[in-house]
């Protein structure tokens, strides 16, 4: 039989010099075609042995570069937000402007990046991320960030009417916090001024105008100014309802001296002319005759103002003081049963329950009465409490 490995030889060899690459580059010799196939297997074998070892040797130095990469970022948006937190907006926005660009899909730096744009006054740039995070943003202070500064967006863009629906949703979400009721206040502050604005520019004749100036004059503790406005108001609209009511409280506010008594009882006489129904204009006509020893006259009043509002306590508790200077225990403890039942942290009506109690007999319901009334006068405890007591118990140092 002819000898094939030579054979073979001769072919390698043949194949060796048109410039093939050798088949025993791994050092095996190819004698055989299964052998050359063999030594294909283990040098492949080989070089991924070296290519796993090079990459074990390599893979934790580029892990460690990685944390380091990691940390570094981290440390910078936490100077950031930082430095925003401080109210140093313009630094914190060079800052995030810088990590945003370098990681746009981070959504912290996203978040602060807007409420920086929108404290340095470039609410138009801000306003889509902001939008964005208010609406998806899964930890609810994140939200409730983007939410205020929409708000004072729309405020220094003046889009009040925009603001609405926003602060209905943070109301909802955030009801309790401080930032978001403040927020609310400011909203209805610029309603309530824009309004006012524009009444005095397109009806400044309106005995409204009057009305309005006097409300904010009582507000502002200007009785005598109030009521100067209340006057003019009622010269341009006599038959206007609450107007002479209004007029009556400022002078009563102003003083109780006998005149400006006299005059407020005119007042509130005249809103009852037209309208009969006013449960507190009987009230305060009540009192007044109360001040002018017309007990009997008071007494009729309390009982029209009860009848035209049962759920009036303040009427309720003069009704029934009334009744107990009238002897009538039982009908002044069912008043006050129900007077406390509608106040229950009335100091006035739980006294006069009490008294009330005690006048017709009933001295257990009495002591009940006074606990309830203790525990209402009782003076709040606390360290600060505590702490003012016993700066009153000491003599300044000198």
């Amino acid at each position: 039989m002819p000898d094939t490995s030579a054979v073979l030889v001769g072919q390698v060899g043949n194949l060796r010099r048109v410039g093939n690459p050798p088949v025993d580059v791994c050092g095996i010799p190819p004698k055989t075609w299964c052998w050359a196939v063999l030594s294909v297997f283990i040098c492949v074998h080989r070089w991924l042995l070296f290519l796993l070892l090079a990459m074990s040797l390599t893979s934790p130095i580029r892990a460690q570069s990685s944390n380091q990469t990691n940390t570094g970022k981290d440390a910078r948006a936490t100077d950031a937000i930082a430095a925003f937190h401080r109210g140093q907006y313009a630094q914190a926005r060079e800052m995030l402007e810088k990590l945003v660009a370098a990681s746009p899909n981070d959504a912290t730096a996203r978040t602060f990046l807007a409420l920086s744009r929108a404290a340095t006054g470039a609410c138009d740039s801000a306003r889509p991320d902001l939008q964005q995070q208010f609406a998806s943003n899964p930890e609810a202070s994140s939200r409730r960030l983007a939410g205020v500064a929409l708000v004072d967006c729309d405020l220094a863009q003046n889009r009040v009417e925009e603001t609405w629906p926003l602060l209905d949703k943070l109301q909802k979400a955030f009801p309790t916090d401080a930032d978001v009721l403040y927020e609310t206040a400011r909203v209805h502050m610029k309603a309530w001024n824009d309004t006012v604005f524009q009444m005095y520019q397109k009806t400044p004749a309106s005995y409204r105008v009057n009305q309005l100036s006097g409300e904010i004059f009582e507000i502002q503790g200007r009785y005598q100014d109030a009521a100067a406005e209340y006057r003019k108001a009622i010269q341009k609209n006599a038959t206007a309802l609450n107007l002479h009511f209004r007029l009556g409280r400022a002078l009563l506010l102003e003083s109780h001296d006998p005149a400006n008594l006299r005059e407020a009882r005119k007042e509130f006489e005249a809103e009852l002319a037209l309208n009969p129904g006013d449960a507190v204009a009987e009230y305060q006509v009540g009192q007044i005759l109360l001040t002018e020893q017309d007990r009997t006259g008071a007494a009729t009043h309390f009982e029209k103002a009860v009848a035209l509002n049962p759920e009036f306590a303040e009427a309720l508790v003069a009704l029934a003081k009334s009744k107990s200077e009238a002897k009538n225990a039982p009908e002044a403890i069912a008043l006050l049963e129900r007077a406390v039942k509608l106040q229950p942290t009335s100091e006035s009506a739980h006294y006069n329950l009490m008294l009330a109690y005690r006048n017709g007999g009933r001295m257990a319901d009495a002591q009940r009465e006074k606990a309830v009334l203790d525990k209402l006068t009782k003076p709040p405890e606390g360290e600060f409490t505590d702490f003012l007591k016993r700066l009153g118990d000491k003599a300044p140092k000198q």
